[in-house]
C-alpha cells in the first residue's frame, strides 16, 4: 500500500499559480533545520517549524514563544511544510490560504535531549534543544486532550528552565525584525511585487530594496469579506463560580476579573447594542464607547466583556465607574473614559460559537479585534500560571482572577467550567432600610443589608462606611421614594431600632472582611449601586471549599517541651500549624493520613496511627477504607486548619498523606520518589541525583517537583490526573527506579536493603502503593531542631546545603517563599501517567 503524502494537504490549500510560496515536494536526508516565520494572516502568530522525516512539522503558536518557563504558549498543529519553505519570507495574496506578510523570525538547528527521538511526537510530547539566533536552550512540547470530536491538535509549547530562559514576553516584544533580511513587517508588507530578494545579498542591492520597500511602506487596510445583517439578539451570560482556591494545571486558561460592569455587546456594522448582563439595553449609558465599537465595522457579531473605568492609578475600579455614570456622556472628558475589555465571543456572521472550546472562541474574538484600538481591548490570558496572574492582581489591589476551563463550552448559566477567585470579599446586597444619622447633614448613618436565601430575604447586617457627599445624596434621594412602614426581612428587635424600611430594589455592592458566626458582614464599605442587576437574583456567593482561618481550638500543655534538644514546645508547634495551614491544606487536606504522635515529646515514645479511634475532635473526618482482607477500616483525614490543630493536641507532630484524595481513595494521583543515601554519604550527591530524576522524568513529559524532607533526604513528586490505578501507579514507579539502578547501579539501588545500599542512595518507589504514605509539604518532622519538609524550586536546590534548612520558627518565611515566583505553581500539574 502505497504511504500516504505528508505534503498533500499542503498542496491542496495553495494556488501555486497565485502565491510566491514553494510547491509541496518532500525532501531527502535527516536534516536538522528549526525556524520561526512571524506571519500576519486573519491573525498575526508565529509559525514554529522543526525537520523531520524529510518536512517541515509545524505548530503556529498564538502569541510567540516566551523564554519564560511560567508562560506556556498554545501551538495548534498544522499542516506539514516542505523543507524548501524554510527559506520563504515575503507575501501571501490576501484571498490565498494563509494570506499576509510572512516574516523569518527565527532560523538554526535542533535536537531531541539525549535518549529522545522525533518519533515522541507520536506519543504527544517532545523535549529538544534549539540552536537559533533567538531562541535557544531546551524547550518542550506537549500536545493537550482533544476535546470531543474536536479535529485540531492544540498543543503547548513550553521554555524549561536553563541559562537561557527569561522573564516575560522579551522575544516577541524586542526581535521585531527579520534574521534574514533585517526587515520589519511593515516593509514586507509593502513589498507586495516581491521586489526583495533574499538571493541577492550585495551592499547595493540590498540598500536599494530596502529603500524602494521603506518608501512603499503602508497599513494594510483589506478586509475580509463579511455578510452584512443586524445586531444578534442578547443572549444569556456565563457566569462563574466563587471558589476560594486557584485551578491548577494546562487544562485551564486564567484572566483578570475586571471591577466593573459585564456587558453583551451586539454588532454589525456601525449598529451597535449594549446589553447589561441581565439583557438592560444600556446603549445611550456607554454612548461614546458604542460609537468606538462601531467605528470597528465589525460584522454581525455577539461580544461578551466587562465595561470599566480606571482609577487615577489607572487601575479598573468601580467606585470610579459609578462617578463617570453619574456626571454622564454629553460632556464625557478623559477623565471619564470608559473602556471595554473583551473576553469571549458568541456568534460571528450568523455562526453560532458557544458549542466551541473556551480557547478557540478567544482565538476567534482576537482575530475580529486584531485592528482595535482603545478603548476595546481584548482579555489577554495565560495557561496554566493561575496562581501567578492571581498573586500579581492582589499585589496591585485588583478585584482577582476568572479561570477558564480551556476545552469547555459557553453555556449561559453559571458552571464550574468557569470559576472566580478573589482577592478581598465582595458581594451584593439588597438594601431593606437605613438608620438616621445623628450627624449635620448626612442623611443617614448606615444601611441595612439582605440577600435571597431559600426563597426569603435574609438580614445580613449593616454597612456605614464607603460614602461620599455626592453618593449620600443620590441614595438619599432613591431612598426617599422607596420608604414602607413595615421591614420586608426579618431583623432581630435590637438592630431595628429607628430603622426606616425600604421596598427592597435596591442591589449594592459591599467590601467586606468576612461574615460572622450569625451570617452577618464584618468590617463592610460601600463601593457603589449595580443597576444592572435585579434584587430578586441577589443571593449568597459561597467558596466551593474555604480553609477555616479561625480554627478555634483550645490547645492545652501549651509550655510542654516536646523538642528537647531546641526547646520549642506544644504551643509553638500548635502556632506554626495554624500560621502554615492555608499552604499546606492543598497537600494534606482530604487525603487519608498517618499521624506520628509523641504524647511526651519526639524524644519519648513515637507512633503512628491511621485509624479512627475516637477523641480527636470534629475537625478530624474519617472514610471507611477497603482493607486487603475485605473489611474496612475508618482511615483518618483533615480538610482544615481546626483539624490540624486537634490533631496537634492530641500529640501529633508529623502529617503523612496518601497519593489519593479521601473521596477517591481508588485513583491516586501524586507519585513520590524518596531519595533516601546511605549514611556515608554527601548531600550535595543526594542534590545531583533529584536533578537527575527530575531530567528523566522531564524526557517522557512528566514535570516533578523537589521537596527538603526535613531529615537527610530529597523528595520528587509528581503530581497526576487521576484515570490509572494503583496497580499501574506502583509498576510505573517501580521500573521507573529500577531502570535508574540499572543504568547507573554505582549511584542508585532501587531495593530496601541496607546491604546493597552501601555508598548509593535508595530510590524509595514504595510509597506509591495503596495504603503507604508520605511525609507531607510543610509538616513538621519529629528530629532535632524541630526542622520541616519544605517545597524547594529546582534552581535553589543546588545551593542548599542540607535537606533541614527549615524549622517551626521559619512560619513567616515559608508563607512569604510559597507566593513567591520561584515556587508559583508548586505542586501542581495537570498530566497523565505516561503508557511507556
Amino acid at each position: 500500500m502505497a504511504k500516504a503524502d505528508p505534503l498533500a494537504e499542503y498542496n491542496r490549500k495553495r494556488d501555486f499559480r497565485r502565491t510566491r510560496e514553494p510547491k509541496g515536494e518532500r525532501g531527502e536526508g535527516a536534516g536538522n533545520r528549526f525556524i520561526v516565520q512571524k506571519h500576519d494572516a486573519t491573525r498575526l502568530h508565529w509559525d514554529f517549524r522543526l525537520e523531520v522525516d524529510g518536512v517541515l512539522k509545524s505548530w503556529a503558536v498564538t502569541k510567540g514563544p516566551s523564554p519564560d518557563p511560567d508562560i506556556k504558549r498554545l501551538a495548534v498543529r498544522t499542516e506539514d511544510h516542505p523543507l524548501s519553505y524554510a527559506d520563504f519570507e515575503g507575501n501571501i495574496p490576501e484571498d490565498e490560504y494563509g494570506g499576509g506578510a510572512v516574516m523569518l523570525w527565527d532560523r538554526g538547528t535542533w535536537e531531541p535531549i539525549e535518549g529522545k527521538s522525533a518519533a515522541d511526537l507520536e506519543d504527544g510530547h517532545l523535549h529538544f534543544v534549539l540552536h537559533g539566533e533567538r531562541m535557544k536552550g531546551e524547550w518542550l512540547l506537549v500536545r493537550m486532550k482533544p476535546r470531543g470530536n474536536e479535529k485540531r491538535e492544540n498543543w503547548l509549547l513550553r521554555k524549561i528552565g536553563d541559562e537561557y530562559a527569561g522573564e516575560g514576553d522579551a522575544l516577541v516584544d524586542r526581535e521585531l525584525t527579520s534574521v534574514a533580511s533585517g526587515r520589519s513587517m511593515a516593509e514586507i508588507a509593502a513589498d507586495e511585487d516581491g521586489e526583495f530578494s533574499l538571493e541577492d545579498k550585495s551592499d547595493e542591492a540590498f540598500a536599494a530594496q530596502m529603500k524602494k520597500a521603506s518608501r512603499n511602506t503602508k497599513a494594510k487596510t483589506a478586509k475580509s469579506s463579511r455578510k452584512s445583517g443586524k445586531p444578534p439578539k442578547f443572549s444569556k451570560p456565563q457566569l462563574a463560580t466563587l471558589v476560594d482556591t486557584v485551578p491548577t494545571g494546562n487544562g485551564w486558561m486564567h484572566e483578570i476579573k475586571f471591577d466593573g460592569y459585564r456587558a453583551m455587546i451586539a454588532a454589525s456594522g456601525d449598529k451597535v447594542t449594549v446589553y447589561t448582563r441581565s439583557g438592560k439595553d444600556w446603549t445611550d449609558k456607554f454612548a461614546p464607547l458604542a460609537e468606538a465599537i462601531a467605528a470597528l465595522d465589525l460584522p454581525p457579531c455577539l461580544i461578551d466583556g466587562e465595561i470599566v473605568a480606571t482609577d487615577a492609578k489607572g487601575n479598573p475600579d468601580f467606585s470610579t465607574l459609578q462617578q463617570v455614570l453619574k456626571r454622564g456622556h454629553g460632556s464625557q472628558g478623559e477623565d471619564d473614559a470608559l473602556e471595554l475589555h473583551a473576553f469571549d465571543l458568541l456568534e460571528l456572521d450568523g455562526e453560532k460559537l458557544a458549542p466551541l472550546s473556551n480557547i478557540e472562541r478567544k482565538e476567534r474574538l482576537e482575530a475580529l479585534l486584531i485592528d482595535a484600538e482603545p478603548p476595546v481591548h481584548v482579555a489577554q490570558h495565560v495557561i496554566g500560571a493561575g496562581e501567578k496572574l492571581y498573586r500579581a492582581m492582589c499585589d496591585a489591589g485588583q478585584e482577582g482572577i476568572i479561570s477558564k476551563k480551556v476545552e469547555a463550552r459557553y453555556s449561559g448559566s453559571r458552571t464550574k467550567a468557569w470559576v472566580k477567585v478573589k482577592c478581598t470579599r465582595r458581594q451584593e446586597f439588597v438594601i431593606i432600610g437605613y438608620k438616621a444619622s445623628s450627624a449635620k447633614g448626612r442623611p443617614f448613618a448606615s444601611l441595612l443589608l439582605a440577600q435571597h436565601e431559600d426563597g426569603e430575604l435574609t438580614y445580613r447586617g449593616n454597612v456605614g462606611t464607603g460614602f461620599d457627599s455626592d453618593t449620600l445624596e443620590d441614595l438619599a434621594g432613591r431612598m426617599g421614594r422607596l420608604e414602607r412602614k413595615t421591614p420586608p426581612a426579618e431583623v432581630d428587635k435590637a438592630s431595628s431600632r429607628k430603622v426606616t424600611w425600604l421596598t427592597p430594589r435596591l442591589v449594592a455592592e459591599i467590601a467586606f472582611a468576612e461574615f460572622t458566626a450569625d451570617g452577618k458582614v464584618r468590617h463592610a464599605s460601600f463601593l457603589g449601586l449595580r443597576g444592572d442587576k435585579d434584587a430578586q437574583d441577589v443571593t449568597p456567593e459561597k467558596p466551593s471549599s474555604t480553609p477555616d482561618a479561625a480554627a478555634g481550638v483550645e490547645i492545652s500543655s501549651r509550655d510542654r517541651v516536646i523538642f528537647p534538644d531546641s526547646g520549642e514546645t506544644k504551643g509553638d508547634l500548635a502556632d506554626y500549624y495554624e500560621a502554615v495551614a492555608s499552604i499546606m491544606l492543598p497537600f494534606v487536606g482530604r487525603r487519608p493520613v498517618s499521624l506520628v504522635r509523641c504524647p511526651q515529646g519526639r524524644a519519648k515514645k513515637c507512633f503512628f496511627q491511621k485509624h479512627n479511634s475516637g477523641g480527636f475532635g470534629d475537625g478530624v473526618k474519617h472514610v471507611p477504607i477497603k482493607e486487603k482482607d475485605g473489611g474496612s477500616e475508618d482511615y483518618l483525614y483533615v480538610e482544615d486548619a481546626r483539624g490540624l490543630l486537634q490533631c496537634v493536641q492530641m500529640g501529633t507532630i508529623e502529617f503523612h498523606g496518601w497519593g489519593a484524595r479521601s473521596s477517591a481513595v481508588e485513583k491516586p494521583d501524586r507519585m513520590i520518589f524518596d531519595l533516601d543515601p546511605d549514611e556515608g554519604l554527601d548531600f550535595e550527591e543526594v542534590k545531583r541525583a533529584a536533578r537527575d530524576i527530575r531530567d528523566r522524568l522531564a524526557e517522557i513529559g512528566l514535570t516533578s517537583f523537589a521537596m527538603l524532607s526535613g531529615g537527610k533526604g530529597v523528595h520528587v513528586i509528581v503530581p497526576l490526573a487521576t484515570g490509572h490505578s494503583w496497580a499501574e501507579h506502583k509498576d510505573f514507579s517501580k521500573r521507573f527506579a529500577e531502570a535508574l539502578s540499572m543504568a547507573e547501579p554505582d549511584r542508585f539501588v532501587a531495593t530496601m536493603s541496607k546491604e546493597k545500599r552501601k555508598g548509593k542512595i535508595f530510590i524509595d518507589w514504595l510509597r506509591n502503593q495503596r495504603g503507604s504514605t508520605a511525609v507531607v509539604p510543610y509538616s513538621a518532622r519529629a528530629r532535632e531542631n524541630a526542622p520541616v519538609a519544605a517545597p524547594i524550586a529546582w534552581g535553589e536546590l543546588k545551593e542548599t546545603k542540607t535537606a533541614a534548612r527549615f524549622h517551626i520558627g521559619d512560619a513567616k518565611t515559608l508563607l512569604d517563599r510559597a507566593q513567591s515566583k520561584s515556587l508559583a505553581g508548586w505542586g501542581f500539574a495537570d498530566q497523565h501517567l505516561p503508557d511507556i
